[in-house]
């Protein structure tokens, strides 16, 4: 299994990861598989999504604040179930099929860590399953 250490700057966060996930894939060799991406965090999250326009992540931010606004009167006394809210709405992880040692995205994808409480220091976890 290997790792990717992540430093947010703001509460609200979408981090393009797509490069580091590839370069674990072209480093193990693997023609044919499957990559699992994995976020260990209650408050933050994965997404894959577009990648060519930051309009689009900066349009998710904001859409997920409206509807899970930060001081809503939850009653989790850490202060951040809108954090929690927004990452079991996003999810905690995600599967892409390798083909030809390659991430089988879409031209207009990439794969985003979603911070939701930051800043923070963090961690995901990339696992290959496949065939050299």
């Amino acid at each position: 299994m290997d790792s990717i250490a992540i430093n947010t700057k703001k509460r609200n966060e979408f981090i393009d990861i797509t490069s580091q996930v590839e370069k674990i894939v072209k480093d193990s060799k693997i023609k044919d598989g499957l990559c699992v991406v994995f976020c260990p965090h209650t408050t933050a999250a994965l997404t894959i999504n577009e990648n060519a326009d930051p309009s689009v992540k900066k349009d998710i931010i904001s859409h997920l604040e409206e509807l899970v606004p930060v001081g809503k009167g939850f009653s989790h006394s850490e202060g951040n179930s809108d954090a929690h809210i927004k990452a079991s709405l996003l999810g905690s992880s995600l599967n892409v099929i390798i083909e030809e040692g390659n991430l089988a995205l879409g031209p207009w994808q990439g794969i985003y860590f979603c911070e939701f409480d930051g800043p923070r220091n963090r961690n995901i976890y990339v696992k290959l399953i496949g065939e050299k």
